[in-house]
């Protein structure tokens, strides 16, 4: 496993068991960046997001982190989850 992925898993790790009562635009951050990071963009996983709000709005932040390529996605996923886990401890 190269350091970038044991970093993102670590990060990922991190991330589902220290955060807590994160606000809803940080939580789509997160969620875009893991999803471009380990998927790509595939429309496939928002079929019928006309109907629900929150699958649109995160099928909207993951839009617009799409230009990412999966690695620069990882960086970005580790660099919040970084200044999460940072804040949470101040």
């Amino acid at each position: 496993m190269s350091n970038l992925e044991l970093e993102f898993t670590e990060a990922y790790q991190r991330i589902s068991k220290e955060a807590r009562n994160l606000p809803p635009d940080v939580m789509l951050r997160i969620y875009a960046y893991y999803k471009q990071a380990t998927n790509g963009l595939s429309h496939q996983d928002f079929e019928d997001m006309s109907i629900d709000l929150r699958r649109a709005f995160k099928f909207n932040a993951w839009t617009q982190v799409s230009h990412l390529s999966t690695e620069e996605a990882k960086l970005e996923y580790i660099k919040l989850a970084k200044e999460i886990l940072d804040n949470d401890k101040a």
